[in-house]
């Protein structure tokens, strides 16, 4: 059917670009796919999320429901924990389908092996909570401006993202594909802290302000470490590719270093010795003795003057 001046109507001009929609479809890429997608959920795995912050913090995130009745710890953490097992286990079996190592095994199997998976993770929550502790106390001890331990807890995206990467690093450790990255990717996405699952982070860590933080895959931090806003600790190069994949990376930052903003950090043979002080704005990639600061030159500034407005 034509319009008034002879051109094709809007309804035949709307059926011509589905069909040219679904004839790209027929390409057979990955971002082709049709069917019903079998991966893990992202919003599932947020609201797991939400209930394991209700489980590591029970007494400042919960049901908004339980504030109208009286409050029994018992029995919400283990309606909580049921509720975490249900799902992450069955995220975790879709997960493990898409793997080399379980593609060819049995439902059966990847069943049984999602669920030793689930209850070893929930059994690790109280070593996660032990670490989460010593963070909270660094930052308390660290930012003058923090009032108690509440307002970090509830307030701090550094924070938050902590305790996201706590709890994704154990299932990275478990090796379960894909969901780690999600939880982490989630509090980039609120914090714009990038905190791969895959680094190794020792106690009593500090990030402050958060934002525009990047540390890779295969970082190792040590203890008492503070970083602050627009800090890299990265890799020097990526040009390798996927043939990268698995080696050192990415910089050892050793106990007792501090590493202020906008400081890049680069390459899997730096190593930050411990107790080094990394001033604004240093891009280092090689390795910092023990016990060194490192500033970048004072540059000069000019002010002009004596001029009319």
């Amino acid at each position: 059917m034509e319009g008034r001046n002879g051109t094709r109507s809007m309804q035949e001009q709307a059926a011509a670009v589905v069909r040219e929609i679904l004839g790209d479809y027929g390409k057979r890429r990955a971002i082709d796919r049709i069917e019903n997608a079998t991966e893990p959920s992202r919003d599932v795995i947020v609201h797991i999320l939400h209930e394991l912050f209700q489980i590591v913090y029970p007494g400042y995130y919960r049901d908004p429901d339980s504030s109208r009745r009286v409050y029994n710890v018992n029995a919400s953490i283990s309606t909580i924990v049921d509720d975490i097992i249900i799902n992450l286990q069955e995220q975790i079996e879709q997960a493990l389908f898409y793997t080399d190592e379980f593609h060819a095994k049995s439902g059966e199997e990847i069943r049984k092996e999602s669920e030793r998976i689930v209850i070893e993770f929930m059994r690790r929550i109280p070593r996660v909570r032990e670490y989460l502790d010593t963070d909270l106390q660094a930052t308390l001890d660290g930012d003058p401006a923090a009032y108690s331990k509440s307002e970090i807890i509830l307030c701090y995206p550094g924070f938050y993202a902590i305790t996201v990467f706590r709890l994704a690093h154990e299932l990275y450790l478990l090796r379960v594909p894909m969901i780690p990255r999600i939880m982490t990717e989630h509090a980039h996405s609120k914090t714009g802290v990038d905190l791969h699952p895959g680094a190794t982070v020792g106690k009593y860590f500090m990030i402050d302000h958060a934002t525009g933080i990047v540390v890779g895959e295969t970082t190792v931090i040590g203890e008492h470490v503070k970083v602050y806003q627009g800090v890299t600790i990265g890799a020097l190069s990526t040009r390798g590719g996927q043939k990268l994949q698995g080696k050192k990376r990415h910089p050892t930052i050793e106990d007792n270093v501090t590493i202020y903003s906008g400081a890049s950090i680069l390459g899997g043979e730096t190593v930050i010795g411990h107790d080094v002080v990394i001033g604004g704005n240093c891009f280092i990639t090689s390795s910092v003795a023990p016990n060194t600061r490192v500033n970048v030159k004072n540059q000069e500034m000019v002010l002009g003057g004596g001029g009319k407005a």
